[in-house]
């Protein structure tokens, strides 16, 4: 099963779980999930060579916002596998589809979604999704038409 789900990822990377992830409630604190998103979101951002981009046109990423559902509750030890993808891209932002993968479980162990707006760090303004960027998210992922604005 979990090769069926992590198909849809282009980006997926496996994360060892830390005896420090863990709260007092014995289990991994929600805060580490956003985390395990941030790691894959960040691996999405290099393979798309954003650095480059952002230097080339002074447009990077800013997260606005995020959302986590957790299903359910990870311990030390074992691992977790992050996955990322983009499910919608717009004229100066993007969804992406997060989704934290237990394989001690063999099921989904909290998913979500995070919006990411362009920003021109130099003018300190909202910017359009720079056509470089775009063009290898594209490449980098089969996007069909319908996750364009």
């Amino acid at each position: 099963m979990s090769s069926e789900i992590l198909q849809r990822f282009p980006i997926t990377m496996e994360i060892p779980i830390a005896w420090g992830d863990m709260d007092a409630f014995q289990h991994v604190n929600n805060l580490v999930y956003l985390r395990w998103f941030e790691s894959a979101r960040i691996d999405y951002f290099r393979s798309c060579d954003f650095t480059a981009v952002m230097q080339e046109t002074d447009v990077g990423p800013i997260l606005r916002d995020s959302r986590i559902r957790y299903r359910i509750p990870l311990t030390f030890p074992g691992s977790v596998i992050s996955a990322c993808r983009v499910t919608r891209l717009e004229h100066d932002r993007y969804t992406m589809e997060h989704l934290i993968w237990s394989p001690e479980h063999n099921a989904v162990a909290a998913e979500g979604e995070g919006t990411i707006v362009c920003v021109n760090y130099r003018k300190n303004s909202k910017a359009e999704v720079p056509p470089l960027y775009r063009q290898r998210i594209i490449e980098l992922e089969p996007i069909t038409p319908e996750i364009f604005d």
